[in-house]
């Protein structure tokens, strides 16, 4: 995949996601479909986006539960062909691994099966309300080293950990960065973030952009715009 980004849709509207979705075709390179969307329309409406759009799925359901369950999960997910899915790190090896061996499955047509660590919302505080020690990006590495040895492609970070991980789980590990916003964008309620340009320099993959495509006055412009400042224009 040349182009990086996947737009974030999220909407609970399939025509809104398919309109969306069309007018940014040529200019992402991927859809993100989440459980906003995912809990109004299901599989159902989640074929019909990608089946208008043409562009690949990333499922981001974040399953997390006990491993039969999960593996279930990923195998009923499997006909939708997603690109990427995820699940929740923090729901241990055996989850992981139940994932892992449930997308194979699907042979060629298996997705990238990413590990969520830390969600972008959280800083240092709010895991230590929650009971974990160290920083946010210890938990990260934490998190990132377990997903890696149960199988898994990559992980979902934010791009500040990306370093690091780097360093931790080499250069074949799949990093899925969110949290990204453009410096003339709204940080609304992510807390770690940095500029597209910046997470590619860095060493991400993928990244998912959302509100500064889809709550922009023109979408197409915005990603047109966020492309530029990737190019360095």
């Amino acid at each position: 995949m040349t182009n990086p980004i996947f737009v974030a849709l999220d909407t609970r509207d399939t025509d809104h996601a398919i309109a969306l979705s069309a007018g940014l075709q040529g200019l992402v390179g991927g859809i993100k479909l989440g459980k906003e969307f995912f809990t109004a329309q299901g599989p159902q409406g989640a074929r019909r986006v990608c089946e208008a759009a043409g562009l690949p799925l990333f499922l981001d359901l974040k399953f997390h539960d006990i491993p039969n369950t999960v593996a279930g999960a990923v195998r009923a997910a499997l006909p939708l062909k997603p690109f990427i899915l995820n699940v929740h790190a923090g729901g241990g090896a055996a989850m992981m691994r139940a994932a892992a061996q449930a997308a194979a499955e699907a042979g060629s047509d298996r997705p990238l099966v990413i590990g969520v660590t830390v969600l972008t919302s959280l800083g240092d505080d709010d895991l230590g309300a929650m009971g974990v020690s160290g920083t946010a990006a210890d938990q990260v590495v934490r998190l990132a080293r377990l997903t890696q040895d149960c199988g898994l492609d990559g992980v979902v970070c934010s791009a500040r950990e990306i370093t690091v991980l780097r360093e931790a789980c080499g250069p074949d590990f799949k990093l899925v960065v969110p949290g990204i916003r453009p410096a003339w964008s709204s940080t609304d309620d992510q807390r770690r973030i940095v500029t597209p340009s910046q997470a590619l320099t860095m060493g991400a993959d993928y990244l998912v952009i959302g509100r500064p495509i889809t709550a922009a006055d023109s979408p197409a412009t915005a990603a047109k715009k966020i492309a530029a400042e990737i190019a360095g224009k």
